[in-house]
């Protein structure tokens, strides 16, 4: 049986993903086989969790995921010797309307599976209360268990003492102190934490952070707080269909917003999947018969990939005869054109008719549920499809029929419904599953 936790804490950049870095990477440091999870949609943190342990990390989502699909994602952890599963924003935190087996919460997934939470309190400027927002979260739903706490960035001895006092009181265990270390800050940009795959030094922060939080926290009583857990056998897994036999892929540095476990549901249908660089002006294999464009950071690379004559030409090619499908940046490539944040615009395939600008910056964030107007790769009209969106663009035209009717988590329509035109297809959400 593995030692199972979920860490999480009151609000986001409290230090959730650094804690759960810098304990994957001391208890693999000490020998044990140590699998992540990334509760919620976030994209980019199972990257960082396979560099900290060296096993890939999927996403669980109660909003779009049912407990079965839950269960058996959760299942490759079976034979690790420790199990985290990050949580993301604050641990109560989700969405008004519940989806699939949840609201998206992390402590959706901690009732779900019986797994106990460490709780990362920050208690800049406070003290005391520290503590009544700690018990606060331990009361606030009977089948969510606290483990403990560990606090981040305490200014001194004398801000420990009263907090872990307080603490202490309540009846909540104080793992550790950290204090503040500029060291072990992970960059960020407008999307989150810059990805671990663009950071030539990751192993060293990493290592850093293993260092710093063995020295403040103990971890062997973090490992005697957790729960012991082994896999339960479901009858369904995930409900995901390839897009095609052979996929190309686009992957680089402006294409690598994809989640880990549609790629794994598409191998384990029987889909091939061949990765190209746009980047690197490669066009998709001849032999594939569906191109896929995912999400990244294309406003980034803009007047690369519009000088990359080959790749653009080789996408068009491919549109000619087989299906081509982008997700949220993916998607905007295939557009006509994607204006820059210093307002230049730059021509892209030319696929479909969309125009972007990052100029007129505006956040679009939140779960999607699609319902198919028309067919796209691996779905067929009326299909539904779960899915999250989180991008800065502003849409200029979107003139192609509509790929989808879009709804957010309450149900409200909105007018980001993707797009269709020949072989070509699009969408702003990034697909997590299908409704059964």
């Amino acid at each position: 049986m593995a030692a199972s936790l979920v860490i999480s804490a009151p609000a986001s950049g409290v230090g959730k993903t650094t804690l759960t870095l810098a304990l994957a990477r001391a208890w693999r440091n000490r020998g044990l086989n140590v699998q992540c999870f990334k509760s919620g949609p976030d994209y980019i943190d199972p990257a960082f969790h396979a560099a900290a342990t060296g096993r890939a990390s999927v996403n669980v989502d109660s909003w779009a995921m049912d407990r079965s699909a839950v269960a058996h994602l959760v299942s490759r952890g079976g034979n690790a010797d420790v199990v985290l599963a990050e949580g993301s924003m604050g641990l109560f935190d989700g969405v008004a309307a519940r989806g699939v087996s949840g609201t998206g919460a992390t402590a959706d997934i901690a009732e779900m599976l019986g797994w106990p939470v460490v709780l990362v309190i920050d208690p800049s400027g406070q003290a005391q209360t520290a503590a009544a927002i700690a018990a606060g979260l331990r009361d606030y739903r009977a089948g969510v268990r606290l483990g403990g706490v560990v606090l981040n960035r305490v200014a001194s001895p004398r801000h420990e003492d009263l907090v872990r006092r307080a603490l202490n009181e309540a009846g909540i265990k104080v793992f550790g102190a950290l204090p503040r270390h500029a060291e072990i800050s992970l960059p960020k940009r407008h999307l989150g934490l810059v990805q671990a795959e663009e950071q030539a030094e990751i192993g060293k922060l990493i290592d850093e952070a293993a260092r710093f939080v063995a020295e403040h926290v103990d971890l062997d009583a973090v490992l005697h707080s957790a729960g012991k857990w082994s896999p339960q056998a479901v009858a369904n897994g995930l409900n995901v269909r390839p897009p095609g036999q052979r996929i190309a892929l686009a992957r680089d540095a402006a294409f690598s917003f994809v989640y880990p476990h549609m790629l794994e549901a598409w191998r384990a249908a029987g889909a091939e999947i061949v990765p190209f660089s746009p980047l690197a002006d490669e066009v998709p294999d001849a032999s594939a018969d569906v191109c896929w464009l995912p999400g990244g950071y294309p406003e980034l690379h803009a007047g690369k990939i519009a000088g990359n004559a080959r790749f653009r030409s080789g996408l068009r090619a491919f549109a000619e005869t087989r299906p081509v499908h982008g997700e949220c940046g993916g998607y905007m490539v295939l557009g006509a054109g994607l204006t820059d944040a210093d307002g230049i615009r730059h021509e892209m395939t030319g696929l479909l008719g969309l125009e972007t600008s990052f100029a007129k910056r505006r956040m679009h964030l939140g779960y999607r549920l699609a319902e198919l107007a028309a067919p796209m790769p691996g779905q067929q009209p009326g299909a539904r499809l779960r899915g999250h969106e989180f991008h800065y663009s502003t849409i200029l035209a979107q003139p192609d029929t509509p790929l989808a009717v879009v709804h957010d988590a309450t149900g409200a329509v909105i007018a980001e419904t993707g797009s269709r035109r020949g072989h070509a297809t699009g969408t702003f959400f990034h697909l997590i599953a299908e409704d059964r």
